[in-house]
C-alpha cells in the first residue's frame, strides 16, 4: 500500500463490534481474514499497526446464546469473559495466517489515566511492537464497572493512539465518515471529507449509536477525534463493512479525515513542565545535561544523586550538580529506591543490582521537557 496511508508510520486501527460479529452467525471470519491481509501488507511497507478491537461482549453473547435483550452488569462481564477468549483466538488465527504474532492487551480506564499505569501499559505495547507483534487491545469488560469504564472503544482507541504517539487513528465504522446530518434522516446531508478542527458546529453534527452491538456512535467518534487530534494524531473515519477495508481506504475510498493539531506538543509539555510540582530531583553532571539538550534520554550513568520519595510515573526535576539549575523535567522511569541504587551505573551493571531486567532510562526523552 503506497496511497493515502503512505505518510503514516504508526497506525492504530479500531474495529467496531458490528463489523466483526454478526448477531446470529457470530464471527465474520472471512472479513477478519481480509483485514489481516491488509495489516500484513501495511507492515511489509514499513508501518507499525496496533488494533483496538471491540467484539468481546458480542462474541460472548453468541457463544452463551444470549443474543437478545439487555444484560445485567454481571451478565455483561460474564459474556466478556467468554468472548475475550474467542476474540483473542480469532485474531491470533487470522494474523497467524499472515505470519504475524498477536499480543492481547486488556486495559481499563485507569491504565491510560493513571500516570503509573499509563507508563506500564505503554511500555508493554511498545515492547510488543519492537518484537514485531501486533498488539490487539480491548477494554477489560470483565472487571470494569459502569463507573470506571470508557463505555466505548472509540475513545479507548484515541487514548491508545495518543499514549503510543501514533501518527494516525483509523476508525472502521458502519458509515464512510461524518455528515452534516444523519444520512438516514436527511437526504440532503453532505459528507465531510476533511475536518480541519473539531468546532462546536462539528460536534453538533454527531448522532447516536446505530447498532445494538455497538456502544458508540458518531458522537463518540467525534469525541475520540478531539482526544487524538489535540495530541497530534490524525484520525480517519471510513466504512469498514467491505472486504479489505484498509486497502480500500488506501486506494481512495470515501472517508472523513480529521487533521491533527498543528501545535500538539505544547499541551503535553505544559503538563509536564508547569502544571505538576516535581515529586523529586535527579542531580546530573554537565555531560548528561548536554546529552539531554541534544535530545537524548536520561540514563542512570549520568545521574549523580537522587532526592525525594517518588514513584515511577511521578514528575521529577533534573538539576545540574553544583549550581542546582533545572535543566529538564520529566516522568520518572523508576521508583526512588531503585533510582538511588542504580544512579551512576552503566546499563550492563543494572540487572545485577536490581535483580531484574532494567528499563532503558531514568527519564525517557518522550516524557521529558528540556529547559531552553
Amino acid at each position: 500500500m503506497q496511497g493515502r496511508l503512505a505518510s503514516y508510520r504508526r497506525i492504530v486501527v479500531k474495529i467496531g463490534s458490528a463489523l466483526l460479529v454478526d448477531r446470529k452467525a457470530g464471527l465474520k471470519r472471512a472479513w477478519l481474514n481480509s483485514l489481516a491481509r491488509d495489516i500484513a501488507a501495511l507492515r511489509r511497507d514499513g508501518h507499525e499497526i496496533l488494533v483496538v478491537s471491540s467484539g468481546a461482549v458480542a462474541m460472548g453473547r453468541t457463544v452463551l446464546d444470549m443474543r437478545s435483550g439487555s444484560l445485567k452488569l454481571e451478565e455483561n462481564q460474564a459474556a466478556a469473559a467468554v468472548g475475550q477468549i474467542a476474540l483473542a483466538r480469532a485474531w491470533d488465527e487470522a494474523l497467524d495466517k499472515e505470519g504475524i504474532t498477536t499480543g492481547q492487551v486488556l486495559v481499563t480506564i485507569d491504565d491510560t489515566e493513571s500516570r503509573r499505569r499509563y507508563l506500564n501499559a505503554r511500555a508493554t505495547i511498545g515492547a510488543l511492537l519492537r518484537m514485531g507483534a501486533v498488539p490487539v487491545i480491548n477494554e477489560n469488560d470483565t472487571v470494569a464497572t459502569n463507573e470506571i469504564r470508557y463505555g466505548d472503544n472509540d475513545r479507548l482507541a484515541a487514548r491508545v493512539a495518543t499514549m503510543m504517539n501514533a501518527d494516525l487513528l483509523i476508525i472502521l465504522s458502519d458509515v464512510d465518515g461524518l455528515y452534516t446530518a444523519s444520512p438516514a434522516l436527511d437526504p440532503d446531508a453532505r459528507h465531510l471529507a476533511e475536518i480541519e478542527a473539531i468546532t462546536p458546529e462539528i460536534e453538533a453534527m454527531a448522532g447516536e449509536a446505530a447498532s445494538e452491538l455497538s456502544r458508540g456512535g458518531m458522537r463518540t467518534k467525534v469525541e475520540a477525534g478531539k482526544i487524538a487530534t489535540q495530541a497530534g494524531t490524525a484520525m480517519i473515519i471510513t466504512k469498514g463493512a467491505v472486504d479489505n477495508p484498509l486497502s480500500a481506504l488506501d486506494g481512495g475510498a470515501p472517508c472523513s479525515l480529521f487533521h491533527a493539531s498543528t501545535a500538539p506538543v505544547s499541551a503535553w509539555k505544559s503538563w509536564i513542565a508547569g502544571q505538576l510540582e516535581p515529586q523529586g530531583r535527579l542531580i546530573v553532571d554537565e555531560g548528561a545535561a548536554r546529552a539531554l539538550r541534544s535530545g537524548k534520554s536520561l540514563l542512570p550513568a549520568g545521574v549523580r544523586g537522587v532526592e525525594g520519595a517518588f514513584q515511577r510515573g511521578d514528575t521529577l526535576a533534573v538539576v545540574l550538580e553544583g549550581s542546582r539549575e533545572e535543566v529538564a523535567r520529566g516522568l520518572a522511569g523508576y521508583d526512588a529506591d531503585e533510582a538511588g541504587l542504580i544512579a551512576g551505573h552503566k546499563t550492563p551493571e543494572i540487572e545485577a543490582i536490581l535483580g531484574h531486567a532494567p528499563r532503558a532510562a531514568m527519564i525517557h526523552r518522550d516524557d521529558m521537557v528540556v529547559k531552553a
